[in-house]
């Protein structure tokens, strides 16, 4: 039996668990905070839904297709967003849905770049540029709790359209999904590529300074959303190439990068779903978690039972009453150190005979060695101090 993971798959255990568990959390009590609801959905679908109308997307084209014992034509799902035409509707608007999950991708793998991965989503149902800002918002609400340094990037796809209108180019959406290949390729490769739809000369007007695009008719949409992004107290740079790969993409376009990595850590924008204007994106949890600064909580407690289980029990669900990580240990001393150092806990207990009678519980810091005896009024106020 061959046991090993699937290339581009993880398993996360120990410490990495716990600050993905703790990111998560971050983020989802962020979107609670917006007022987004959470939303469960299958991670198999029908294809043909999965793809959609942009089949020749390059993340659609990556999708881990299947088949059941049915001979019907599956795959897994390789975002949220194409679900929400199934959960929006007979939805009061504006409909407000996150979702946290994995989703799938059969596509190369890098060092941070997977086949399976965690995709934190959310999304509005009905919006304008004032929710397009709120959004963004709750981007920067994020990153700064997670301590990462980042830049927001706008565009907008009407402007984008605009321009190759202006220029008269013709495959306008091949000439885009050409021009997001820019922060992956070179400019000359990219300019290589734009000679099969002539429009290599767009390049040239990429390049303009911001002040150029002013006279498109489609920046006033760039203006208002940098507005109303001032009263969020949002910092966000205007980039021209910036254009996202997917074609279901109609206004507001936006990307975040941080100097630590070359990836984008959240990418979204506006889309028409069921001929209502929406807005959203999508985050992966995997990279947020390498580049958080965050502290685990290590408050954790182990109970060494000295042939005290019923005692042990007891001020084992005490401590849990108070909330705070609690397990008990039934074997020799020695094996309960080395177990608690191995999982890294904070602080054991010896519980056995004298403890019990003498009514002081005997507590060890792991990181200094030092040990203290606790009256029941010192250990409450001890487990306060662990609460703050």
């Amino acid at each position: 039996m061959n046991t090993n993971l699937v290339k581009g798959f993880n398993d996360y255990t120990g410490e990495k668990a716990f600050k993905r568990a703790k990111v998560k959390q971050i983020i989802e009590d962020t979107f609670k905070l917006y007022g987004f609801e959470p939303a469960e959905t299958p991670i198999i679908e029908n294809r043909s839904f999965v793809q959609g109308d942009n089949i020749n997307d390059e993340a659609v084209s990556d999708i881990y297709k299947l088949e059941d014992k049915g001979k019907r034509k599956l795959a897994l799902r390789y975002e949220f967003t194409f679900q929400l035409k199934r959960l929006m509707k007979n939805k009061k608007l504006p409909y407000k849905r996150y979702q946290i999950g994995s989703v799938f991708r059969n596509e190369p793998i890098s060092t941070s770049r997977f086949r399976q991965f965690t995709q934190c989503d959310i999304d509005i149902i009905n919006t304008k540029t004032k929710d397009e800002a709120e959004i963004l918002s709750t981007i920067s609400d994020i990153l700064n709790k997670l301590n990462i340094k980042f830049t927001i990037y706008i565009n907008n796809r009407r402007l984008l359209n605009e321009i190759l209108d202006d220029l008269g180019i013709k495959n306008k959406s091949a000439v885009i999904k050409e021009i997001d290949k820019l922060d992956k390729l070179s400019e000359k490769e990219v300019k290589q590529n734009l000679k099969k739809y002539n429009a290599e000369k767009a390049l040239l007007i990429f390049k303009k300074p911001k002040k150029y695009f002013e006279k498109y008719k489609a920046f006033q949409e760039i203006k208002e959303l940098e507005k109303f992004c001032k009263l969020y107290k949002i910092k966000t740079e205007f980039l021209a190439t910036l254009a996202r790969g997917l074609s279901y993409y109609n206004g507001t376009i936006f990307e975040v990068k941080t100097k630590e990595m070359k990836e984008t850590i959240f990418g979204g924008g506006a889309y028409l779903f069921n001929n209502i204007q929406c807005c959203g994106y999508a985050a992966g949890l995997d990279r947020l978690s390498t580049l958080a600064k965050i502290d685990l909580d290590k408050n954790q407690i182990l109970i060494i039972s000295l042939n005290q289980d019923k005692a042990a029990i007891e001020l084992a669900q005490k401590i849990r009453n108070q909330n705070i990580p609690c397990q008990t240990f039934y074997k020799k001393p020695s094996k309960a150190l080395e177990y608690a150092n191995s999982y890294n806990i904070p602080y054991v207990i010896f519980l056995g005979d004298k403890e019990v009678k003498s009514k002081k519980i005997k507590i060890k810091d792991m990181k200094t060695g030092k040990e203290q005896a606790l009256s029941n009024t010192q250990l409450t106020k001890f487990l306060e101090k662990l609460k703050n």
